[in-house]
């Protein structure tokens, strides 16, 4: 899969990986690259090929956020609607991730911060390796939390922690990071893409429409009652019990087998 300048599509075994490839800025966001992000989620989630979508970075970093230097310029030129446009993309990317039905893991290689910090909450699930860190980094330059900071932050946090990472702009280290839940789990650093494949597999091997079904019902927790969660539940484990899959699973736990989830 080709077409972008700064990134890299895979798709093997029903995982699409997606790569961000600025090694040598660190992964930063530039010029259309946000925009590149956005479409490549949407493309590679749409695929039936594709159960579990894999965001990563190339070299040493996942994402250092934006580059300052074009930051700079655009807002030097006081190029207003460009300055927009940055913002937009990233909404525009996290949107994605999370109304995309299928997991979504972020393989954090290295340090994640500001928009590369926030990319990786926007995922479902974050691997990190030992050597990665994330940051809340805005206002070292001046700017406010995007990509959903002031989002998801709190919710895996709390307020009160919130404020502080985002106040102190500081980098915190994987084993920290893995302690107040901002990485779901730290894996050593030349063991991280072995234990991301691991997962992902795992994840393929589960019945779609049911993991499809359990992420949104998740994320619309925050926003519903008791009442309505227990009615989304049963309208959702309904469609569930309509599945071949739903099937295959009974059957294959009455036979004592291991199930072939088939999506259908």
């Amino acid at each position: 899969m080709t077409g972008y300048e700064h990134l890299r599509l895979s798709v093997a075994d029903g995982i699409g990986t997606i790569t961000l490839n600025r090694p040598d800025k660190l992964n930063a966001f530039a010029g259309r690259m946000r925009h590149e992000l956005a479409e490549a989620v949407q493309l590679v989630a749409e695929r039936d090929d594709v159960r579990v979508l894999v965001v990563t970075g190339a070299g040493r970093a996942f994402c250092a956020g934006a580059d300052v230097g074009y930051m700079r310029e655009v807002l030097e030129r006081e190029d207003w609607e460009a300055a927009e446009g940055l913002v937009d993309a990233g909404r525009s990317v996290v949107t994605t991730i999370r109304s995309v039905p299928k997991p979504v893991l972020a393989s954090v290689n290295g340090p994640a911060a500001g928009a590369g910090a926030n990319l990786a909450l926007a995922c479902d699930l974050r691997i990190a390796s030992d050597r990665a860190s994330i940051g809340q980094t805005f206002n070292r330059i001046g700017v406010h939390p995007d990509w959903g900071g002031t989002y998801f932050l709190p919710r895996l946090v709390g307020p009160s922690k919130a404020l502080e990472l985002i106040f102190s702009g500081e980098m915190i280290d994987a084993a920290e990071a893995e302690r107040l839940g901002l990485f779901t789990r730290v894996v050593p650093h030349d063991r991280l893409e072995e234990e991301t494949e691991a997962l992902a597999r795992t994840l393929a091997a589960k019945p779609p429409l049911a993991l499809a079904l359990a992420k949104r019902a998740v994320y619309e927790s925050g926003q519903r009652s008791l009442e309505q969660m227990l009615q989304l539940e049963l309208e959702h484990q309904l469609r569930c019990f309509r599945s071949a899959d739903a099937r295959e699973g009974l059957r294959a736990f009455l036979d004592k087998r291991e199930p072939s989830f088939r999506g259908s």
